[in-house]
């Protein structure tokens, strides 16, 4: 029976090898992307929208939301618009809005839906066509998308640091609008606007001084008109009837003050009371501004978001990591560039859990030599491992599944049921052979006898992880390729430890017992 077992051998080998050209199909994501049934929208108008004109923009986005997604489906729809009111408020929210030309829209969608990522597909093609002067972004809408972004609001960020922002900023639109030509790569766009509008009015001083004003009583009142008394001289008042106190604030009301004429005609009044017209004191010209600016390790940053739509984390990641490569040559001088986000976490997580999969099969390993004290059986017992990872891609690949952290944590578990099942088979042929059968009769003995046992645990273990598999229910999408990566190691590990591994025992120890009977022989 010696030429069948090497065919055995031979098939079983070809068949773990037909997994690895699959591998490079399978794609890698960070974590399963989970359906929770709301969507968050983000819009930002041009740069120095008022917040008023912003909610019209909300009210126009609404009824084309009201368009795409029926009634029975859409639960609620709430818009954040502008800047929210307070510090801590701005803190948690992770839209980064800089203005009042932002706005978030949070959808939720009720019980029977169709696949929200369907509706994210129409809306991003419709809004960006209804509506070209506003940028669109769909944020991470359920907690775990939200976590794995630590709070930024994209799975993709790729950061330009250094102190000259003029120059990084050219390179930034550059980089933009070749990162928008990769496959898959969506909503991309640079978070720091640079065209905020604003007005420069600039004192005479000399002139200014001949006449009695100075530069601070230019700035206190134009304060008090543009901005309220509130902060130069806090007024309140208490309503007798109720003793509720009021905040009083003196202000140029808005209609007043609408063409630059009426800014220039703002009277200035100095300590003495004296009183004259901006105009008499000041020039105003217009220009632009960033809307906000960022610092990451308190240098400057322009940072470009952008997600990813249908198709996995990892081939975006590789194509915008070759882009940032081509780009590092024409930064200037003290500016770094570097891809953050999600693609970070993703590449230190996996190259940690591999080195943890090799580790593991090390220790496991070591710790069998000692028990068996040999150095050939535990090779013999973990050979059932690569069948393990074949049948993980091979399930992963046929089930449309990504790897990802769940996935290879299923993968570590299959891994750990295969070593434990071929252990069983064995020490069973060793037994057998230290009782005097020889190495063929052990092996199938062995195969035999551990049948039961070991298609019961591993039967088990597969049966159990079905209903995590089958990815049934809200959010459940989160742990399926754990399942699926179990099944699929243990389905094809398990016919490995009852056919290869007993064939593989019996090839080995057929041969030590061959060149010890030519020993005894020539001796």
């Amino acid at each position: 029976g010696m030429r069948h077992r090497w065919t055995l051998v031979i098939v079983f080998v070809a068949i773990s090898i037909t997994a690895a050209p699959l591998w490079p199909w399978l794609g890698r994501d960070f974590f399963p992307a989970v359906d929770g049934g709301s969507i968050k929208l983000h819009l930002r108008a041009q740069s120095g929208t008022r917040i008023d004109e912003t909610a019209k923009i909300c009210d126009s986005v609404e009824a084309l939301i009201k368009d795409i997604i029926p009634a029975h489906e859409l639960q609620s729809v709430a818009d954040n618009i502008g800047l929210p009111y307070s510090g801590i408020n701005l803190s948690y929210s992770t839209s980064a809005p800089v203005g009042s030309a932002d706005a978030d829209i949070f959808i939720t969608l009720g019980k029977e839906h169709q696949p929200t990522e369907t509706y994210v597909k129409q809306l991003r093609a419709k809004l960006e066509n209804n509506f070209p002067s506003v940028t669109f972004a769909f944020l991470p809408a359920d907690i775990v998308s939200q976590i794995l972004n630590f709070g930024l609001p994209a799975p993709l960020d790729i950061q330009i640091v250094g102190n000259n922002t003029t120059a990084n900023r050219d390179i930034a639109r550059k980089l933009l609008v070749k990162l928008r030509q990769i496959p898959g790569a969506v909503d991309l766009r640079i978070q720091q606007a640079a065209d905020y509008p604003q007005l420069n009015v600039n004192v005479d001083r000399t002139n200014a001084a001949t006449m009695g004003f100075t530069q601070k009583d230019v700035a206190t009142n134009m304060l008090i008109s543009l901005s309220g008394s509130f902060q130069t001289s806090p007024t309140s008042w208490v309503d007798p009837k109720t003793g509720i106190q009021y905040n009083v604030t003196t202000q140029a009301p808005q209609y007043r003050l609408d063409s630059m004429q009426d800014l220039s005609a703002t009277p200035i009044t100095n300590s003495s009371g004296r009183m004259q017209m901006l105009s008499n004191l000041a020039s105003i010209t217009r220009s632009t501004a960033p809307a906000v600016v960022s610092h990451y390790n308190s240098v400057p940053v322009i940072d470009i978001y952008g997600s990813v739509e249908g198709t996995d984390l990892n081939s975006v990641a590789a194509r915008i990591h070759d882009l940032v490569e081509e780009t590092r040559h024409e930064l200037p001088k003290g500016s770094s560039i570097a891809v953050r986000g999600q693609i970070e976490t993703m590449r230190t997580s996996f190259s940690g859990l591999a080195y943890g999969m090799i580790g593991a099969v090390l220790l496991i390993y070591l710790l069998i030599v000692i028990n068996f004290q040999s150095w050939l059986d535990p090779l013999i017992i973990i050979s059932a491992l690569p069948f393990a990872i074949a049948g993980m891609v091979w399930m992963l690949f046929i089930t449309h599944t990504t790897v990802s952290v769940p996935a290879l944590i299923g993968a570590i578990m299959g891994m750990g049921v295969a070593t434990a099942n071929s252990i069983l088979v064995v020490s069973f042929a060793r037994e057998r052979m230290n009782a005097g059968l020889d190495a063929f009769g052990a092996a199938i003995e062995a195969g035999v006898t551990r049948l039961r046992p070991v298609l019961m645990t591993a039967l088990a273990m597969i049966i159990g992880m079905v209903p995590m598999a089958l990815g049934l229910g809200e959010g459940s999408e989160q742990n399926a390729p754990l399942g699926r990566a179990v099944i699929g190691g243990l389905l094809f590990a398990t016919f490995a430890t009852l056919i290869f591994v007993p064939v593989l025992f019996a090839i080995v120890h057929g041969r030590q017992s061959q060149t010890n009977v030519q020993d005894g022989a020539s001796s």
